[in-house]
């Protein structure tokens, strides 16, 4: 008995140490070799270093990999010169420290009455690359609202008018004078540098809308209330048509601050 019991037990342990009769290993679907030689698999599922070497590059055919690398192109020299021309064409006509606002510092300009004069004005020509049909004198608080103005508001309300906006025609901008220069009345913003009057809206086409003929004509009507609208915010005071007589033909803006909030007509 101590013998066959002996036996048994090496039975039983040369049982649990022999390997699987399949390996575990994922086998390579045939599809994997398609167009390749044929291919005979080791029983247990394992393929040899070479028959392995050849199921990866059949799995990834040549012809699948990407042309040409998705990575964006590095800019040439000739594209960095032109860009750091550009910039620097722009940096030097900027003022109020945007490059957006181009034109030139005039610094303290002093009233001739009391009330009027700017201690730091700018002579601005464009805005956001729209041009004024004059150069305007004004501080750059309102500068900075005009740009506000053109490319939220006025942009967008012509975009589909003409070829969309192209200038900006000024009425009035720093002048030292009353309000509507009447004899007696308040200093206007205009004495301040504080104020823009604009009369019409260039045209890429080179057409003109006028807020004078344009505030009531069919096709504009509405542009022009949208960019009306749009000043309500950026400046303080927004005067058009509705206002009074003295603003039939023109907007007007200025950055005079209330406790109200800004005063819209």
């Amino acid at each position: 008995m101590r013998v066959w019991a002996i036996v048994f037990l090496l039975a039983t342990n040369a049982a649990i140490a022999a390997p699987p009769a399949t390996s575990l290993r994922p086998v390579v679907r045939p599809t994997a070799l398609a167009g390749t030689q044929s291919v005979t698999l080791d029983p247990s599922g394992a393929l040899t270093p070479a028959q392995r070497s050849q199921a990866a590059n059949a799995a990834v055919p040549k012809s699948d990999a990407p042309r040409s690398s998705l990575r964006p192109k590095m800019r040439t020299r000739a594209v960095k010169r032109a860009i750091r021309k550009e910039q620097k064409l722009r940096a030097k006509g900027a003022v109020c420290g945007d490059p957006d606002i181009q034109g030139d510092i005039v610094g303290r300009v002093p009233g001739k009455v009391a009330g009027c004069g700017v201690s730091k004005a700018v002579r601005v020509r464009s805005v956001s690359g729209i041009a004024l049909s004059h150069q305007s004198v004004m501080d750059c608080g309102t500068a900075q609202a005009l740009k506000t103005w053109v490319d939220n508001s006025v942009k967008p309300a012509l975009r589909k008018k003409g070829g969309g906006l192209a200038g900006l025609r000024v009425a009035a901008h720093y002048a030292c004078r009353t309000r509507n220069n009447k004899i007696g009345a308040r200093i206007s913003e205009h004495g301040k540098g504080r104020a823009i009057d604009i009369s019409g809206f260039v045209l890429r086409d080179g057409s003109m809308i006028t807020v004078l003929k344009g505030w009531t004509a069919r096709d504009t009507s509405q542009a022009l209330r949208e960019i009306h609208r749009g000043a309500c915010g950026p400046f303080g005071t927004v005067l058009g048509p509705h206002a009074d007589s003295y603003h039939r033909d023109h907007f007007h803006f200025d950055t005079a601050r209330y406790r109200s909030g800004t005063y819209c007509r």
